[in-house]
């Protein structure tokens, strides 16, 4: 092979892989007919999406918010966490899915992660509950869904709720069930790198009729779905979903099973090729992962089979093939929002018994994934051609063959 692109060569690829967002004249009329209605505020179409992504999950109720983070912090406070509860949270993930604890006057409870999936190791949870624990929240990382039957067996046992952190997930399932109907209530996220994205905005589903209510209430100023406007039972915001974005969310979702089985095969067909090079894996299959959203791919990368090569220097090299790439997450309990004494609000309630001391926190296999293992494709990678799959695997063989010339 000739020789390495980061060493002055020429790099495997350099076509661009398909662009993120998708748009079509489809999701420009839904915008335009939105414009046109002269409905930009609690129009019919929030409610329209509301019914047709609670439907696609598979949950009986929905409700459409401004963001996923805000999606976070709803559920639990629909679920009734509040000052001095605990709520185990996953040590690798966004820091939204454990600043929304915070700010609902909860306190995050970090523990790792499995080291074949990356996801919330359900052994951790279990030692990690106490008397105070009121919630589990299962992130589905890179869209592969937590061990949902242990997760749910441990939450009824300790009769607490499990929230899921579908943020990544759409359109991925359990068991032939789609998450986020699974738990006592689900979170999605459409910030623009996500599978359906509108840019901005949130989703809370749930089956639950009483978990459903609350939530409504809350996002929508404390009001009542069956009350007069200026009726308030409840303390909320006004975390509304634009009409805007709500149509466009309903025209988006029309490709969304296109696009996930695109992603689906495309993924498949990645973690096939990669099978045959030493030091580059995935994570491991579960047969009860009926689908992978793949929101991610996830490439395990061991050193020893690249000469020693590090995994950073590993991740300029391939970007430099022209295959983007990243190392993702820190340990988030390491991030300084949880750890320097100067970021007080809101980790200093007086109901925590004093600020919680993250820097005890020790959680060996999220801080071997985040130093020196694991390596993200973004999901627009696997939106193109069989060709795309190729240079990928071209790209990291390349690195392989010739990892001496960059020690």
């Amino acid at each position: 092979m000739a020789q390495l692109a980061i060493c002055g060569g020429s790099p495997v690829r350099t076509k661009p892989f398909t662009a993120w967002p998708i748009f079509s004249q489809d999701d420009e009329k839904a915008l335009i007919d939105v414009l046109h209605s002269e409905r930009w505020f609690m129009g019919d179409r929030k409610e329209a999406f509301e019914k047709a992504f609670a439907q696609y999950q598979e949950a009986e109720f929905g409700v459409a918010v401004s963001s996923g983070t805000t999606a976070l912090q709803i559920a639990l406070e629909a679920a009734g966490v509040g000052l001095g509860d605990e709520v185990i949270v996953p040590s690798y993930t966004f820091v939204a899915t454990a600043s929304a604890v915070a700010l609902v006057g909860a306190v995050p409870v970090f523990v790792d992660i499995q080291p074949s999936t990356y996801n919330i190791d359900p052994d951790a949870v279990e030692a990690a509950i106490t008397p105070r624990t009121r919630a589990i929240i299962a992130v589905h990382i890179a869209g592969r869904p937590a061990d949902l039957d242990r997760l749910t067996a441990l939450a009824q046992k300790h009769d607490i709720r499990l929230i899921e952190d579908a943020a990544q997930a759409h359109a991925a399932a359990w068991k032939g069930q789609r998450v986020g109907a699974i738990g006592d209530l689900g979170t999605f996220s459409f910030q623009a790198s996500k599978n359906l994205n509108a840019g901005e905005g949130g989703f809370i589903t749930t089956s639950n009729s009483e978990l459903a209510q609350r939530a409504w209430s809350l996002h929508n100023c404390g009001r009542s779905p069956e009350g007069a406007w200026y009726e308030h039972p409840l303390i909320g915001g006004n975390y509304r979903l634009g009409e805007f974005q709500a149509g466009l969310l309903l025209s988006q979702l029309k490709s969304l099973d296109e696009l996930a089985e695109r992603r689906s095969r495309n993924g498949g067909a990645l973690g096939n090729a990669i099978e045959g090079i030493e030091g580059i894996d995935t994570t491991e299959p579960d047969e009860r992962i009926t689908n992978h959203a793949y929101h991610l791919f996830v490439m395990r990368y061991s050193a020893a089979a690249f000469n020693g090569l590090s995994r950073d220097h590993f991740i300029e090299a391939l970007n430099a093939e022209g295959i983007p790439c990243s190392a993702g997450y820190r340990p988030l309990y390491g991030e300084p929002a949880f750890t320097t004494r100067f970021a007080h609000y809101p980790l200093d309630s007086p109901y925590y018994g004093g600020r919680p001391d993250y820097g005890q926190v020790h959680c060996p296999v999220t801080e071997r994934v985040c130093a020196e293992e694991a390596i993200w494709l973004t999901q627009n990678l696997l939106l193109g051609e069989e060709s795309d799959i190729t240079d990928i695997v071209t790209a990291i063989e390349k690195i392989q063959t010739h990892a001496d010339a960059l020690q």
